[in-house]
């Protein structure tokens, strides 16, 4: 790795960070009065947050943020709402930005005003102040800072506010030639060009025969890629198509089985809840997998005469045995339902002998966000006893149209699922993604949460100790360009992180960010390094 990006947390970059504040803004920039140390403590110390650049761990670059008012430069020219030249409602201060003088060939400040850029954004600021030497104002140019209000400092060192905006970065050089987000989100998918195009493609009327044509076409390749006799496709997420299954089961007869080992499992029962059903929950450990014989021995008792179950189970990245309960379920009559919702595209399914599962369109199949479907082996026909939206009879009898549809989110359906006509082609690409993460984290010295022997391909979920924070970890990689998954809450509350392997990645860049990991996770002060002045750590 050439440079890594991080937000400065050890004690060993607090020391190189006041050290490189000396050598900028006392030895170089004659700001500050020299002193024995030679370290410079910025007074709003406590009070930033840095963003530093790192090379062979050592720092050498930084960039200082504060969003407490007021800023150091509503002191130097009045409140800087009144000189800018548009409306800035959540602005932060950058202060302290440095690069070491070997490293002034652009790629370090390249690479921090692209973290800048992509954390303000995401802590919801919309305007980066800064007073910016006057003597590097082409490179700030380049990076998208734009002058407003008059200089300040003195003759020998001189400073013009300058601001950065998403949209003056983007018009930048360096935005212009920086590089999007590397997804390893189990959610949205990265999108393809030819799924972007049909997307954004003029809409037509779901009411045509060029859309029954279109629509038929897609439940046929979803209908062929799970093996199930019928599939309705709904406007809207996951959520709505549980509903939609929880519909049909409080009209079954008899108490009902939900088996939970995650966040997943834990939200069938909340939608079984709210229909009034009668069930029990067989509940085991997060990150387990369910004993066979135990749900044998729950289902040969005659209580139960329906069972609802996730096949991948997002939030923990266990491959529950699908095979295993469709066997039972056949075996002592039982109505199975399934959600599938982050297996459909991301592993081989086979859905016969299952009477519901639900899907959707923005996670393995790598579309649009907005689409979910309900699998089923029987016809439907509608009940007056529904609500009309989460009748999956009434879609059944509509054959598939029975209400407004969106042309555009089943035309990009329609091409995504393009690349499924040779799947198991794509499934080895993510079992290949999955055990190089393996591989890496557990190299580093992590913990995977689900043994390898139950272990979904498309979601890996990393279990970090104490100590090491998924939430610090998680913004690290982000700010190096690599969105992962630790912000849920269900995440936050475990020190959980998720990289998702159903996401087509360049070999390159998985390369990258998984070289990363070692060098995010390691302790710095149990490492010694020579800065450029000679002085050992």
């Amino acid at each position: 790795m050439s440079f890594v990006y991080k937000i400065a947390e050890t004690a060993l970059e607090f020391e190189q960070i006041h050290e490189l504040n000396y050598r900028t803004f006392a030895e170089e920039i004659p700001q500050h009065d020299r002193n024995e140390s030679h370290k410079l403590v910025d007074k709003f110390h406590d009070e930033n947050t840095y963003i530093i650049c790192k090379k062979d761990n050592r720092v050498v670059g930084m960039i200082a943020m504060r969003s407490e008012r007021p800023f150091s430069l509503d002191g130097k020219i009045g409140p800087v709402e009144h000189q800018l030249p548009f409306q800035a409602k959540n602005p932060v201060e950058i202060r302290l930005l440095a690069i070491e003088q070997d490293y002034r060939n652009g790629r370090a400040f390249l690479g921090l005003a692209q973290a800048l850029v992509q954390y303000c954004l995401k802590a919801g600021y919309d305007a980066a102040l800064i007073s910016g030497t006057v003597r590097e104002q082409k490179l700030y140019g380049q990076l998208g800072f734009s002058p407003f209000a008059q200089l300040t400092g003195t003759a020998d060192a001189a400073f013009q506010p300058m601001y950065l905006t998403k949209e003056t970065f983007e018009a930048g050089v360096a935005g212009r030639i920086s590089k999007p987000l590397v997804n390893f989100l189990p959610g949205p998918a990265t999108i393809s060009d030819g799924v972007r195009k049909a997307m954004m493609a003029e809409p037509f009327s779901h009411r045509s025969s060029e859309f029954e044509s279109l629509l038929q076409r897609v439940k046929d390749k979803l209908t062929a890629l799970t093996d199930a006799n019928y599939v309705q496709i709904l406007q809207g997420t996951g959520t709505l198509a549980n509903d939609v299954v929880a519909a049909q089961l409080s009209m079954h007869s008899g108490k009902g089985l939900i088996l939970v080992n995650g966040e997943f499992g834990l939200r069938l029962t909340d939608h079984a809840q709210r229909f009034s059903m009668e069930f029990d929950t067989m509940e085991i450990e997060w990150g387990a997998a369910f004993d066979a014989e135990e749900i044998r021995d729950a289902l040969c008792s005659g209580r139960y005469s329906w069972l609802w179950c996730v096949h991948c189970e997002t939030s923990t990245g266990v491959l529950n045995d699908l095979y295993s309960f469709k066997n039972l379920c056949s075996q002592y009559d039982i109505t199975l339902a399934v959600d599938c919702v982050s297996a459909i595209g991301t592993t081989a399914i086979d859905l016969t002998g299952v009477a519901y599962a639900t899907g959707v369109s923005g996670k393995g199949l790598l579309s649009y966000t907005g689409l979910s479907f309900v699998f089923h082996n029987e016809e439907i026909v509608q009940s007056n006893k529904l609500p009309r939206y989460l009748d999956l009879g009434i879609y059944a009898e509509a054959r598939g149209i029975p209400y407004t549809q969106s042309s555009n989110l089943v035309s990009a359906l329609d091409v995504a699922l393009l690349r499924f006509e040779h799947p198991a082609e794509v499934f080895a690409a993510i079992s290949n993604r999955a055990r190089k993460v393996r591989k890496a984290v557990e190299q580093v010295g992590l913990t995977i949460l689900a043994s390898e022997k139950w272990a979904a391909d498309g979601i890996v979920t990393i279990a970090l100790p104490k100590g090491l924070s998924a939430i610090q970890l998680g913004d690290n990689l982000f700010l190096n360009g690599f969105n992962v998954h630790y912000e849920s809450a269900y995440l936050r509350e475990r020190n959980w992180l998720q990289i998702s392997c159903m996401n087509v990645v360049a070999e390159k860049e998985l390369t990258r960010m998984l070289q990363l990991l070692p060098l995010l996770t390691s302790t710095d002060e149990q490492v010694f390094t020579t800065n450029s002045k000679g002085k050992t750590y």
